[in-house]
């Protein structure tokens, strides 16, 4: 069953039409990748969903309700989280304690699971203002999980981290999706890192969305090559 569901999504800004007639189906437990250069619409369409846009025009649909037009509040309450590409956690305040803040009152993981999943049990008393940039992703990221939400949006989760930090977001990111109960969207520019994480990847361009297939399927398509890939094989 979908999980999120955009028909005819359209966002104009005066004669610009950044997201220009989206129709897009996630199913519930689903990992998917958007990618597109600079300037497409991938940015306004997690706006969109998350509602700190309103569409011009167009259904958004949660679990089958339409949350298009509802406040950003009311659509998070609903189990829709999502990452910047720029990190906001609490430096002063432990990697456990950063958590606990945006754990919400009907946490499905505890604490402890939770640190075991991010790979930082062992920094859980460390003040997040001394964490490695990778780390400081982490850590938002379960921020972002200890509020339960049933799609996660992640813009450029692996900006400006190290090889090493890269294959291990790849790993966590993959292993969100595998428990089934969250559906991730990730926007990501890094080829490598979309190859590792091997899921479907959805092509945005002008607005519109070019392609959709594995990243074998669009990174052969020589439409996508010219426009995202450039012309390399």
């Amino acid at each position: 069953m979908a999980l999120l569901e955009l028909d005819s999504l359209h966002r104009h800004f005066g004669g610009v039409h950044a997201v220009d007639g989206i129709d897009l189906c996630l199913e519930r437990g689903e990992l998917r990748a958007l990618i597109g250069p600079n300037g497409c619409g991938k940015s306004t369409l997690f706006n969109l969903i998350t509602g700190a846009l309103r569409p011009t025009s167009g259904r958004i649909r949660i679990n089958e309700r339409d949350i298009a037009g509802l406040p950003a509040h009311r659509i998070a309450r609903l189990g829709v989280g999502r990452k910047f590409q720029v990190t906001s956690v609490f430096d002063e305040l432990s990697v456990a304690d950063n958590l606990r803040v945006a754990q919400g009152p009907r946490a499905a993981l505890p604490i402890d699971a939770l640190l075991t999943r991010l790979h930082l049990s062992e920094r859980r008393d460390v003040p997040a203002g001394v964490l490695s940039h990778g780390e400081r992703q982490w850590v938002e990221i379960g921020m972002v999980l200890a509020a339960d939400p049933k799609l996660l949006l992640l813009d450029e989760p692996t900006a400006g981290m190290t090889s090493p930090e890269t294959a291990a977001t790849v790993d966590l990111i993959r292993d969100i999706a595998a428990t089934g109960d969250v559906t991730v969207l990730v926007i990501e520019h890094d080829i490598g890192f979309l190859e590792r994480l091997d899921c479907a990847v959805t092509v945005m361009a002008k607005g519109k969305i070019l392609r959709t297939g594995s990243f074998v399927d669009v990174r052969a398509d020589a439409e996508v090559r010219a426009l995202y890939f450039g012309n390399a094989a």
